[in-house]
């Protein structure tokens, strides 16, 4: 099957527009894991990601007839940025349908090239629903992300250029998957010019569409996906990527959200250049592969896929990055009440450094403290230092991975708490990031349960994040979960944490 592509991405005319992107070095990356690591710079073309090469490609190929009747996409960014500048580039109309959701600077960018944007939905589904009914309106030609053989083919020059950069061995190749039309263009040259290189699609823990269709044996449908790389969002992998990737790839690993800020500042440090979440995506993998195998002096390359996020998001991704890179871990310490109990803490913990600490009086008995801590790289990270305090006798939970103590409890900590609040369930709640969205939520359930608590911080991000307690009569507890359901914004209980219960109840 490889061989079919291979004339196809031969043949493909990306370099019309798009640029062949160097291989870098990743000189502190290599030092640090034993290897030697190297990155595929698609961020650097001229709209910040890869996916210029697909759209222009397909653009390439179609007839003077639909060319003047005009292309349209539905796209949460890097493929409409993309289009927008092929067809520029081309003379031809181009008609971007957005989620509302969309980061201001994947729609500005869009805009810039020309291309006219409609914002529509809160999801890309939506997006796409719309642009469909475009098509049949107004006759317009759809070019699809990723399930179409000439974007497969021409995002799969990637894969050409790296065989003629990189001609010595390799022992694998980290691809973001989304769609999948990067993974099978790349995919199908190497497995055909190389057989030998591994290659390794990489994808988002909560989005990991791939890895469910390959386990299944058929593509399946994820029920959600999470949306912090909001680049490889995608709830099922593409049909014709799908029929190339299960007999072209070796393996997909998945990384999580903090992975992933580790990643970006990877990328930084060693190239001075910001990565969107999606464009770290195959290092994250890349990392946990090396760690899970145990390899050293080989040579492996990840494709930084692209740069385009909203300067705001930093602030998030900075805050996550320690604990990706399992530098650092967040605990829950009790002591006790008493003047010195603090200075006995830190002597406890010896020549580990606090990060964080959080803490307000809740009683004259014991104190609980919200502490994050410095670990050294190679050590078994919470687990040492866990067992080190309750050896001492401190009572420690371990809410490294704990989504509540890390977006909302971290910053919430310091308030006394009320004495009178009977009944309360708290949700963690996440809604698209656009005017109204926030009004509608409050309005569908502040108007039947009391608001007891409420925490919101902007991420810059498509989608905000709520931790919301409301207080509900135990008969109504089926009500209100169906209610929330009738919003359609996902939503986690997290009335049982012990992030809540020990700072917040």
């Amino acid at each position: 099957m490889p061989q079919s592509y291979v004339k196809r991405i031969l043949e493909s005319r990306v370099y019309d527009v798009a640029r062949e992107t160097p291989i870098d070095h990743a000189r502190l990356l290599s030092q640090r894991f034993g290897n030697r690591i190297l990155l595929k710079r698609e961020d650097l073309q001229p709209v910040f990601s890869f996916k210029l090469r697909g759209a222009y490609n397909k653009m390439a190929r179609l007839t003077a007839e639909q060319r003047e009747r005009g292309v349209i996409a539905a796209s949460a960014g890097n493929h409409a940025q993309g289009l927008a500048y092929s067809a520029s580039r081309m003379g031809v109309k181009a008609t971007i349908v957005m989620p509302r959701t969309t980061p201001g600077i994947k729609v500005d960018g869009v805009r810039s090239h020309g291309a006219r944007v409609v914002l529509h939905g809160d999801t890309f589904d939506e997006a796409a629903a719309h642009a469909s009914e475009l098509v049949a309106e107004k006759g317009l030609v759809f070019i699809h992300p990723y399930d179409d053989p000439d974007v497969i083919a021409g995002q799969g020059t990637i894969g050409m250029e790296i065989v003629r950069q990189h001609p010595d061995p390799i022992e694998a190749i980290f691809v973001p998957v989304g769609g999948g039309g990067l993974l099978a263009g790349v995919a199908a040259y190497i497995k055909y010019v190389r057989p030998e290189i591994k290659l390794i699609g990489v994808e988002p823990e909560d989005a990991a569409c791939l890895a469910a269709a390959l386990e299944k044996q058929r593509r399946v449908r994820l029920p959600e996906v999470g949306l912090f790389a909001d680049g490889v969002a995608v709830a099922q992998i593409g049909k014709e990527p799908f029929r190339v990737i299960r007999d072209t790839v070796d393996e997909v690993v998945t990384a999580t959200t903090d992975e992933m800020c580790a990643a970006i500042k990877d990328i930084f440090e060693d190239t001075r250049s910001i990565a969107e979440p999606a464009g770290a995506l195959a290092l994250a993998g890349l990392k946990t592969y090396v760690e899970r195998e145990g390899i050293t002096d080989k040579t492996l390359l990840a494709i930084s896929s692209g740069a385009n996020t909203n300067f705001d998001r930093l602030r998030y991704i900075s805050e996550r990055t320690e604990i990706g890179e399992k530098r650092e871990i967040v605990l829950s310490v009790s002591i006790p009440e008493r003047p010195g109990s603090f200075k006995a803490f830190c002597s406890d913990l010896g020549k580990r450094s606090i990060t964080e600490f959080n803490y307000r009086y809740t009683d004259a008995r014991e104190a609980h403290i919200f502490v994050g801590v410095k670990v050294a790289e190679g050590t078994d990270g919470a687990g040492d230092v866990v067992a080190a305090l309750e050896k001492k006798g401190y009572p420690v939970i371990d809410l490294t991975d704990n989504e509540l103590a890390k977006l909302h409890i971290r910053h919430m900590v310091g308030g006394p708490t009320a004495s009178s609040i009977d009944n309360e369930m708290v949700f963690r709640v996440e809604f698209p990031e656009r005017p109204g969205a926030l009004l509608n939520f409050l309005t569908r359930l502040g108007q039947r349960w009391n608001i007891s608590l409420f925490h919101y911080r902007s991420h810059g991000a498509a989608f905000g994040r709520v931790l919301v307690g409301l207080q509900v009569e135990p008969g109504e507890r089926r009500e209100v979960l169906a209610a929330l359901d009738s919003i359609h914004y996902r939503f986690w209980e997290e009335t049982d944490n012990p992030a809540y219960r020990q700072y917040l109840s």
